[in-house]
């Protein structure tokens, strides 16, 4: 990799850490948590990455300890330079257009199995698509059951939209055998 390329995957996790902190004060681990709940399907990181990563966030004033319970664990909250940092990359910053995406690699190399084999795979990932959209369903019903509009729920809507796209090509596939 790259040190452009990474450099800019580091950025991508400060500024993730920074929004999911800026929605509400969590812990490494509860964020950790948070990123396979709401940006597993965009982006994965690990302990081992979130947990340096919040510490050069608190170094460069982006974060703030707002406690401390067992086993030392830390409670972050966003600063007003971190809201900053965030209002700044997402007005001013551009994205990393380059994507990692396996499923996209599957699926446009599905045309070389034989028809038998290929219809098994198309199958089995609209299997996968249904149960995440099932999951996403779920997951909207959880937000809407809150006091207050999250923040990330049209996001959810985003990924139910997309599924249903997902499905619809799956689905020809399947019959275009």
């Amino acid at each position: 990799m790259s040190s452009s390329a990474g450099r800019i995957g580091l950025l991508s996790l400060r500024h993730a850490l920074i929004g999911l902190l800026a929605v509400q004060p969590a812990t490494g681990y509860e964020l950790a948590q948070k990123f396979d709940v709401s940006l597993g399907t965009a982006w994965h990181a690990s302990h081992s990455q979130i947990y340096p990563e919040l510490a050069r966030l608190l170094e460069a004033g982006l974060i703030e300890v707002v406690g401390e319970g067992a086993r030392n664990s830390r409670t972050y909250a966003v600063t007003e330079a971190g809201r900053d940092e965030l209002r700044r990359w997402l007005l001013e910053g551009e994205a990393n257009r380059n994507q990692r995406n396996e499923t996209a690699v599957r699926w446009f190399l599905l045309a070389l199995l034989s028809p038998e084999d290929r219809r098994a795979a198309v199958e089995r990932e609209l299997a996968f698509t249904e149960e995440h959209a099932a999951q996403l369903r779920a997951t909207a019903e959880a937000l809407d059951a809150l006091p207050a509009k999250h923040p990330f729920r049209t996001t959810v809507d985003l990924g139910l939209r997309t599924n249903v796209v997902m499905q619809q090509w799956l689905r020809e596939q399947a019959e275009g055998d």
